[in-house]
Formats: C-alpha cells, structure tokens, sequence
C-alpha cells in the first residue's frame, strides 16, 4: 500500500488546525518521509506559505468538484507516489465535503492509500455536529479526534470525553488524542515570520529553543500513537 493521505480538519476557525498540520509535516519529515502538502485554505494559505516550498505544496479549492478531482490526482500522480499527503483544510469545509467527499472516498482503495482524519476540535458543541457529519461524507476514513491543549487539558473536554460521538469513534479504530499548547510566544514567532518548525529550532533565542524542543517532543509522542 501506498503511504497514507492524512486530513486535518475540524470545518470550523480558530481550533487550532493549522498548527497541527505545520507540527505534523515537521514530525513526518523528522522520521525521513516525504511530504506533499495539499493547502485548501486558499484564501488564507498560512500552511502553504510557510511549508509549501519544501513540500512541493499546493493549493486545491475543494468547494467544487474541480478541486476534488485535482486532489486525487494529485494522490495517484506518478510524482508523489513514494509521498505522503498532508492536507490542511479550511475553516467551513463541510459543505464542500458532503457534497463531494465520496469522489475521494470511493477512490481510496484505487489509490492504495489510507485516508487518515486528525480532527481539532475545541470544547464546544458544533466541534462534535460537525465531525458526525464529515464521518458520514468520509466513511472510509480513520478518524482520530485531536483536543488541542490551548483551550485546557483533558479534563476540560467534558463534553467530548463523555459523548457518543467519542464512543463511535473509538469503536472504529480512532483514538482520542490531545495536542500539547504551544507558548503563545513560539506560535507568534512561527506564524508572524513563517517559518517552519525546523528552522524556528535553530534560529530561536535559546530559552525559546528550549520550549520548542519540550513541545515537540509531547507533539511527536502525540503522532506516534497514529503515524503508519
């Protein structure tokens, strides 16, 4: 089988999706992978910005069925067969994908890859309505649900942690994971001056390195748990 295609999404702003995707290509290409980063956060392209020149990224308008059909190509092109896809996802997507989504969905198993959800979610209720929808678009999706550390611990997340939603998800391979907060003042520097993680952890003052470097060890113990 091919690597796999990992989606990171949440179909709403301000979860944290975008930091989770630039910590994901960061942590794949640690562990010597090659990455083709799928931007379809067109018109606020931060992911492709910053990583698109080492990742031979693209942007793809996913809210009509052009856009799907350019994202499967992409998948199955000869260029990027040894790669693995990271796609980042725009804030309101849903529409787009259940509309859509069973042109990727029902290509999987010809592309030989694996669809692996990363869905961010935070503590409020339209994080979980929103996810039972893009299961349903994306049935053959694996689904792992990400509670980003920036809005509390684990403890916070009462209302996932005690849902059906959560059960659902679990009961179909999914694990529920959560994503360590990043110092408010790594985040600024990484987004403001758009640079990628790597480069951040050389070219930092030495107590933000210090930082990073905790950070990114929590986020790889993280992905370890649902890296392929």
């Amino acid at each position: 089988m091919s690597k796999p295609i990992y989606l990171v999404g949440g179909s709403k702003g301000g979860v944290g999706k975008s930091m989770v995707t630039m910590a994901l290509i960061d942590y794949l290409k640690s562990k010597g992978e090659s990455v083709t980063l799928i931007e379809t956060d067109t018109s606020n392209p931060d992911v492709w910005k910053t990583y698109g020149s080492e990742t031979n990224g693209i942007q793809v308008n996913l809210e009509d069925a052009d856009g799907w059909i350019s994202l499967i190509n992409i998948c199955g092109s000869e260029e990027n067969k040894d790669n693995t896809i990271v796609i980042n996802t725009k804030a309101a997507n849903n529409q787009g994908v259940q509309k859509y989504g069973e042109t990727l969905n029902s290509t999987l198993e010809e592309l030989g890859r694996k669809l692996i959800a990363l869905w961010v979610i935070n503590r409020q209720r339209d994080s979980l309505e929103l996810l039972k929808d893009f299961r349903e678009a994306l049935p053959n999706a694996l689904v792992h649900v990400v509670r980003n550390g920036y809005f509390g611990d684990e403890s916070k997340y009462q209302l996932y942690n005690g849902s059906k939603i959560r059960g659902t998800v679990e009961k179909n391979g999914g694990k529920s994971l959560t994503f360590p907060d990043i110092a408010d003042l790594l985040a600024d520097e990484i987004y403001t001056n758009r640079i990628t993680i790597s480069k951040a952890s050389v070219d930092m003052p030495i107590g933000n390195r210090a930082e990073l470097k905790r950070w990114k060890s929590l986020a790889c113990a993280m992905f370890n748990e649902v890296a392929i």
